[in-house]
């Protein structure tokens, strides 16, 4: 049996352009006789604009209150960047900070599409150590610029932002300081923002200079980070389709390619296991955005690789499909693969309508709390919106709550 459900819908569809395209440009045809291929356009795929973030985020003790909020917001935030025109890939890394002495300096979480994995990542973080009020920002500015994968696309937008509520070791001997550091991110085009928790002036003093230095912008927010974390009535429902929905992934490819996808899924495992409702609303409405297809099935995914017309089940060698298949007779193969599709299909039309109905519903209550404008999610909205212009990405709507 042919396993042909989407790859039809497809062929239909370009079918119509096929016969409807010569007449729309102008050209001339007769039934039956299409145009000499020399006269037809030849329209080259455009790929998606990048936004490449590094969250910089300092983890000792002072900073409980700021990481419960990174994990409740950063699907929200992704889901802001997402929002753009033309709709962009949204690749997410991770610094986190501390101080020598400390049970860590920094750990990397490099640039990724896959946001499953680094927030499985920054769930395992706490606050812990520093103590001694300077920490290794540093360090951890170095790692940001230098040890994270960044493109080499100049119009992709590259940012990172700094959160944190001490100043940086400036005697650390043989360390390279951030004037240095900062320099560089601005030679390659890296703007770096800096968000300063609590009052402490010379934090602010220090953070401000950095925002200059790297052409970004500075603001300060309250220790816990002053950001709008309302659950909806919508989330439960909203976290238990989107569970569903990872439930139709069936990944292939070699031994490798499918173990580095089993990594995935058990991310994605630990997300369902622990995050909040609200939290897991939110990865929802990011996954249902273009934006965050990326992130929702992957690369190598059977069922949106036939339906797209990429490969046919029956031309796979055996090896390559998920063990899930391979067990099967081939007929069987197939009538798993279309439910699965059957399945997804209406998984994500019935998540793009309870989203909507939370959009509008968070909307509705953010506007009548007055607390839009002061929220750190408004003050990263506006500080994307007016540096993402300049790569040609255009955010016209609010940020994504």
């Amino acid at each position: 049996m042919k396993t042909k459900l989407f790859a039809f819908a497809l062929f239909a569809l370009s079918a119509v352009v096929v016969v409807y395209f010569p007449a729309v440009r102008g050209y001339s045809t007769v039934a039956g006789s299409p145009p000499p291929v020399s006269t037809l356009p030849v329209i080259a795929p455009v790929p998606a604009p990048k936004v490449e973030v590094v969250f910089v985020l300092d983890t000792t003790g002072s900073m409980s209150g700021l990481i419960e909020t990174a994990k409740e917001k950063i699907w929200s935030i992704a889901s802001t960047m997402a929002s753009a025109q033309p709709a962009p890939e949204i690749h997410v890394g991770l610094v986190a900070y501390r101080d020598r002495g400390d049970a860590y300096v920094t750990r990397v979480v490099d640039l990724s599409e896959d946001l499953d994995s680094m927030y499985a990542t920054l769930m395992d973080f706490s606050a812990d150590g520093g103590g001694d009020t300077p920490e290794s920002v540093n360090q951890a500015l170095y790692d940001a610029v230098h040890s994270v994968s960044w493109s080499q696309d100049p119009d992709s937008y590259q940012v990172v932002f700094l959160v944190g509520d001490a100043p940086p070791h400036m005697d650390y001997a043989g360390e390279m300081q951030y004037p240095q550091i900062l320099a560089e991110a601005a030679r390659r085009g890296i703007v770096v923002n800096t968000i300063r928790c609590g009052n402490d002036p010379q934090t602010e003093q220090q953070w401000q200079q950095m925002a200059a230095l790297a052409q970004g912008s500075y603001f300060s927010v309250e220790q816990a980070g002053s950001a709008i974390a309302m659950a909806t009535p919508f989330d439960a429902q909203l976290a238990a389709l989107s569970k569903d929905l990872d439930e139709t992934r069936l990944y292939y490819g070699s031994v490798e390619e499918r173990k580095a996808k089993a990594a995935k899924i058990e991310a994605t495992g630990k997300v369902h296991e622990r995050a909040s409702v609200a939290a897991k609303a939110r990865r929802a409405a990011f996954n249902a955005s273009p934006s965050g297809a990326k992130n929702q099935f992957g690369d190598g995914d059977l069922v949106g690789d036939i339906a797209a017309g990429v490969v046919e089940l029956e031309e796979l060698d055996e090896d390559v499909l998920p063990e899930s298949l391979q067990v099967l007779a081939p007929a069987e193969r197939g009538k798993v693969v279309d439910a699965n599709a059957r399945q997804r299909a209406q998984l994500m039309r019935e998540i793009g309508e309870l989203k909507e109905r939370r959009d509008d519903y968070l909307a509705t209550q953010v506007e009548a709390s007055g607390e839009k404008e002061d929220s750190l999610d408004y003050r990263l909205f506006e500080t994307v919106r007016d540096q993402a212009q300049k790569k040609g990405l255009e955010y016209s709507a609010a940020p994504r709550y």
